[in-house]
């Protein structure tokens, strides 16, 4: 029996539940796949835009250089957001350093934003797809056993075969589960990277504008 041929069998709440499996699916290797894609390209441009950046002899030749690397836009918000002018609000207040640190540390957070996009979704994924397999497990058997009840002479064949179909549920949610919790794991041991490089660099950044005055970034 194929799996048009268990759904066409199945119920509403079993082709409800097959449905949500098939877009959980689609949905997590949509994400994967792109994640792979943008997570290998930052992985290198970061390190890139970052030689480029203390290679440049000044800060207007940086931006120049690390436009050239930076594809995915993770390196450049950093520098420009030092340029930011806040004159004659209370963002302007306090010390450069300070002032440094709240634009450094908005800009960070927006481009980590990035990077972590459909983090939770793969996770969401990951952890509920089992269960929501399990739920067409257990409804599939209280089908299967409601229909056997109404016969008048029970056999191993009809128990086995609608209770082996509706475990058909269980792989399937297994099927969705495992790739995105993988893929979770390892995408968010590169991201884990790439932001401590990204950290790194923004307090570097600070630190060499901390002491020039607005008109030299």
């Amino acid at each position: 029996m194929n799996l048009i041929e268990l759904l066409a069998q199945g119920d509403a709440v079993s082709r409800l539940v097959s449905l949500l499996l098939l877009a959980m699916s689609v949905a997590s290797w949509v994400v994967i796949l792109w994640k792979a894609w943008l997570v290998r390209r930052a992985s290198r441009d970061v390190a890139r835009s970052v030689a480029a950046f203390w290679q440049a002899p000044s800060i207007d030749e940086a931006r120049g250089r690390v436009a050239s690397f930076d594809r995915e836009g993770l390196v450049l918000p950093l520098i420009a957001a030092t340029g930011l002018a806040a004159i004659g609000t209370l963002a302007a207040a306090g010390e450069r350093s300070q002032q440094l640190t709240r634009v450094l540390r908005d800009a960070l957070h927006a481009v980590l934003h990035k990077l972590h996009f459909g983090q939770v979704l793969l996770a969401t994924v990951g952890s509920t797809a089992p269960f929501v397999g399990l739920l067409g497990t257990v409804w599939g058997i209280y089908h299967a056993l409601t229909g056997i009840a109404h016969t008048d002479q029970v056999t191993l064949d009809q128990v086995a075969g609608p209770v082996g179909e509706a475990l058909i549920m269980t792989a399937a949610g297994l099927f969705v589960a495992i790739p995105a919790v993988l893929a979770y794991n390892v995408f968010g041991r590169h991201i884990g990277r790439i932001e401590a490089d990204l950290e790194g660099f923004a307090r570097d950044l600070r630190e060499l504008l901390a002491h020039r005055g607005a008109g030299d970034v």
